[in-house]
């Protein structure tokens, strides 16, 4: 990000630029502009992202870099510090399973790993919380969301999802992850099929907010 080398503990990103990155503090409220996003959407038990997301910026860098540049450890590591960074509310202690956002099978062999995935394997070296990568799929490849209106992206976002063994989440709080939030269509999608499972809850949470 800044170029200056890297001291012994540091890992991917200096220390400074990780003091200097834009925090939200969503974690920390009930209700915020993350969670207002899916409502009438879908009844989710808390929402939140960690990060604001703004063109040209670091966080745009840092997604950017594990989401085209095969910088997957780096996923990892932001997944660790946002759990970490999300030990301190009292909103996300009660969720029992990390889900992420799923891609299309195509786009994940072509990518080699689902960036969402490795947000969630950090979080989960964290908070000892088991990840669930098998009950939630994408069957189909969505269309690209940018310059669509809001009612566009969620029509293009419904029953692209699938679930699969759903019965292993039964009763279950689980937290959805993705690594950035628009408009809330896709998770909206996700969460809703979810909340198809037998007494099951669902909360979210994104790396970033754009």
């Amino acid at each position: 990000m800044c170029k200056v080398p890297l001291v012994q503990g540091e890992e991917h990103v200096c220390l400074l630029c990780l003091c200097d990155l834009p925090h939200t503090g969503f974690h920390l409220q009930e209700e915020n502009p993350v969670f207002h996003l899916f409502t009438g959407k879908t009844s989710v038990v808390r929402a939140a992202a960690w990060l604001y997301f703004e063109k040209g910026g670091k966080v745009q860098r840092i997604i950017h870099s594990f989401k085209y540049h095969d910088n997957k450890d780096l996923a990892r590591q932001f997944g660790r510090q946002m759990a970490i960074a999300l030990q301190s509310s009292p909103y996300y202690k009660e969720t029992d399973v990390l889900l992420p956002v799923p891609l299309h099978p195509r786009r994940e062999r072509k990518r080699g790993y689902n960036q969402s995935e490795w947000i969630c394997r950090g979080m989960a070296s964290v908070w000892n919380k088991p990840l669930c990568t098998d009950v939630l799929r994408r069957k189909t490849a969505s269309a690209t969301q940018t310059n669509r209106s809001l009612y566009d992206r969620w029509l293009n976002m419904q029953e692209i999802f699938v679930l699969h063994n759903e019965h292993s989440l039964e009763g279950k709080h689980i937290l959805l992850i993705d690594d950035v939030v628009t408009s809330g269509s896709t998770l909206s999608a996700c969460a809703n099929l979810l909340l198809t499972i037998p007494n099951v809850k669902v909360s979210i949470l994104s790396l970033a907010v754009a």
